[in-house]
């Protein structure tokens, strides 16, 4: 974490008022804030092949995947800022280049599977929020677009789904052709209007 960022967290936590609060709130979000689309991706079914297969398995699928996504990632003009346990975190400038990312990736890792036995497989679900975003150095990345990119990529996309929230799909420039399926869920307390896109 950026040793700036953590001394302006510790300063907020002390401070004595609403307002030195806010004033300290409003730096964060003016030096570290940024808007983007963010991009979670979550490997499918592995705890269940963790468990069969064991530790050793799971690492080398993992590795497979990272290989496979971080180009992805970057042809598209996104950032990895994480690989964490079986997921990628990135984050894109724009909805739409994230949107592509998440198509190209799920043909990526079709192709992949073709090739590889089934206990070989990667299947991936992914989540994609746009809006205000903190970025801290860490690397990581704060706010509560993250919170929903991973709540839709890790809990609620299934297998080869890619879901975006309402905000997101809503910034997709019009003629772009992606087309997509509404839903509303509900899960930790959180209400989200979400698109199912079609690919």
């Amino acid at each position: 974490m950026d040793k700036r960022f953590a001394d302006l967290l510790l300063e907020y936590a002390q401070a004595s008022t609403d307002e030195a609060r806010k004033q300290i709130e409003d730096t964060l979000w003016q030096d570290f804030g940024t808007v983007k689309a963010v991009f979670v991706m979550d490997m499918s079914g592995f705890s269940r092949l963790t468990q069969r297969y064991g530790v050793v398995h799971y690492l080398s699928m993992v590795k497979r995947m990272q290989l496979t996504a971080a180009p992805v990632v970057e042809q598209y003009g996104g950032e990895v800022i994480k690989f964490e346990a079986d997921n990628c975190f990135a984050l894109f400038p724009d909805s739409y280049a994230a949107v592509r990312a998440a198509v190209a990736m799920n043909a990526a890792f079709f192709g992949m599977n073709i090739m590889t036995s089934d206990e070989f497989d990667i299947r991936i679900s992914i989540g994609i929020d746009y809006g205000d975003v903190l970025l801290i150095g860490g690397p990581d990345y704060f706010g509560a677009i993250v919170n929903r990119a991973s709540k839709l990529g890790e809990d609620i996309a299934g297998p080869g789904e890619i879901l975006m929230t309402e905000e997101a799909f809503k910034k997709i420039p019009a003629g772009a052709e992606i087309q997509g399926k509404f839903s509303k869920f509900s899960i930790s307390g959180i209400d989200l209007k979400v698109i199912k896109v079609d690919f």
